[in-house]
């Protein structure tokens, strides 16, 4: 019976989504200077899955990934991250959430010039309190994954866009995050720069990460496997 009872809670653990939302609205201001930024948002999005959320300037989704990256909380409804309930944490609950189970790639770089590629993958490491020896081994194999091997020793001003912009998904990746959030991610890259950010994604996909892509571009948001578009803070499934 007790080992039933254990196989029923395995199959559990399985089903439930990595993230799942339910009902969720934000709110900025109060009386005339109300502004909803989302509303009523439900969504599921499973390990392993590659989800495009795309919508115009001032549409929401900015909102939607500070809540799905632990930046913000709802002003109603519930999110779980991996099973736990994360909307009702307090502020340093939220940024131990941060640090280890999500990784950030934004359209600014946020790379720090004076330190060496290696070194800058490192550094959620060290929030972490890691030893030394780790963080190096770990920053490495990162670069590695991303195809930068040969750039650890380089500063930033010796990358180029696409270079500096896969130094932040090996940074992303260091921790070995549940899922990446992508916001806007090929924004600042010229196409061909762009196009292997995005095969980069893709691949990530392909060995299991979970990846959430935020974007105004059509283009960019079709590499993804699911599409979902946002306008005035209504999200809503869109067929691929």
């Amino acid at each position: 019976m007790a080992g039933s009872e254990e196989g029923v809670k395995v199959a559990q653990a399985a089903a439930e989504p990595l993230i799942r939302l339910e009902d969720v609205s934000k709110v900025y201001g109060r009386g005339p200077a109300e502004v909803q930024a989302l509303r009523h948002v439900h969504l599921r999005i499973a390990t392993g899955e590659f989800v495009a959320v795309m919508g115009p300037s001032g549409s929401g989704k900015s909102t939607l990934m500070h809540i799905l990256g632990c930046l913000d909380t709802p002003t109603r409804g519930r999110y779980w991250l991996a099973g736990e309930d994360v909307s009702r944490l307090d502020e340093e609950a939220l940024a131990h959430v941060r640090n280890r189970r999500i990784g950030f790639v934004f359209q600014q770089f946020y790379l720090l010039e004076h330190l060496s590629a290696w070194h800058n993958v490192a550094l959620p490491l060290v929030y972490a309190g890691v030893d030394p020896a780790t963080r190096r081994r770990r920053a490495l194999a990162a670069l590695d994954r991303v195809g930068l091997a040969d750039r650890v020793e380089h500063r930033p001003n010796m990358l180029s866009g696409g270079q500096q912009q896969r130094v932040a998904i090996a940074r992303a990746l260091v921790t070995e995050p549940a899922i990446v959030l992508a916001d806007e991610p090929t924004g600042n890259l010229d196409t061909a720069a762009a196009q292997e950010v995005l095969a980069l994604l893709a691949e990530l996909r392909q060995n299991g990460h979970t990846i959430v892509l935020i974007t105004h571009d059509r283009d960019v948001a079709a590499r993804a496997e699911r599409l979902l578009r946002i306008r005035d803070g209504v999200l809503e499934e869109r067929a691929s």
